[in-house]
């Protein structure tokens, strides 16, 4: 064989056994789906479930109530008048241009986004700062998750899952968990050992001193954790909606589509709207809290 023979025959040859490596990967997921789809889908029916009762019971709830509400959680996160102020402008203009429906699903949707990313990421947090050979093995699945773009994974959730509430659901999550999942690991690694010295010297257990000690002083890092999970869930909002899910992003995407200008600004300020209300409430208590433990600390 000729040395330009060599070179035009195995790149022939790595591009069909590429050619079959890719047949074999979409051969084997699409069985995958139709043997485990539907099971999959029963396994997140209470989600749904979940989901679509805050939907409605959002949708049912007379707007002077649900402003009431979030200007009282408004109060209780950040005990600034002006937040509060901001917080109720905010939703009134929302409720006078005609995004009040939208809201109020994309309101439903960051709940239970955040809800979940919560349940599973603290944890995971804390598991990760109990053992390095965890962390290190988690760690590249979260850069993976935080650098590949959404429309890659949207692929694979789809196609096992169909268009709907629970794909995009999930597409959010996978989005939004790798910032609460590593500033918890992060805040429990960075308590100081005294505290844990003296913890141990009480006789503590292990659990005494994860919540007693490690997780108070770790609560900063933690709310910075939940604040910005909430806005990569509030960032996927107009992505989600690609596939089924209602909410602001329905009407963003409309406007891309018929070239509408106004209503996709206007839904994209109430977006904004949201993400800054949910930024300022959570920085000010996870401030609140830097300072009460730098209190607790200096005492």
């Amino acid at each position: 064989m000729a040395w330009y023979d060599f070179f035009t025959t195995v790149p022939e040859m790595e591009r069909q056994g590429l050619r079959d490596l890719k047949k074999t990967i979409d051969g084997s997921f699409r069985d995958f789906s139709r043997e485990f789809g539907e099971s999959l889908e029963n396994f997140f029916d209470p989600v749904l479930f979940f989901l679509v009762w805050l939907e409605k019971l959002l949708l049912a709830t007379p707007w002077p109530i649900i402003i009431l509400i979030v200007a009282g959680l408004a109060w209780l996160g950040s005990r600034s008048i002006w937040i509060v102020v901001g917080s109720i402008l905010s939703f009134l203009a929302i409720a006078y241009l005609g995004m009040w429906e939208d809201t109020m699903s994309t309101l439903a949707i960051i709940s239970v986004a955040t809800t979940l990313c919560l349940v599973i990421g603290i944890p995971l947090g804390i598991l990760m700062a109990r053992s390095d050979r965890l962390q290190a093995m988690i760690t590249p699945v979260l850069d993976i998750m935080q650098t590949i773009p959404a429309f890659v994974y949207l692929i694979p959730v789809v196609m096992l899952l169909g268009i709907g509430k629970v794909p995009g659901l999930i597409s959010v999550c996978i989005y939004a968990i790798p910032p609460i999942v590593r500033l918890t690991n992060l805040g429990i690694r960075l308590v100081e050992k005294e505290a844990l010295e003296a913890a141990d010297a009480f006789g503590a257990n292990y659990f005494q001193r994860l919540f007693g000690v490690q997780i108070p002083l770790a609560l900063p890092n933690i709310f910075a954790g939940i604040n910005q999970t909430i806005m990569m869930a509030l960032s996927m909002v107009v992505i989600a909606s690609m596939i089924g899910v209602a909410g602001l992003g329905v009407p963003v995407l409309r406007s891309i589509s018929n070239q509408y200008l106004a209503l996709g600004l206007m839904n994209g300020l109430a977006i904004v709207a949201l993400a800054i209300i949910f930024d300022r409430v959570t920085q000010s208590y996870g401030a609140r809290l830097q300072k009460h433990r730098h209190g607790e600390n200096h005492g």
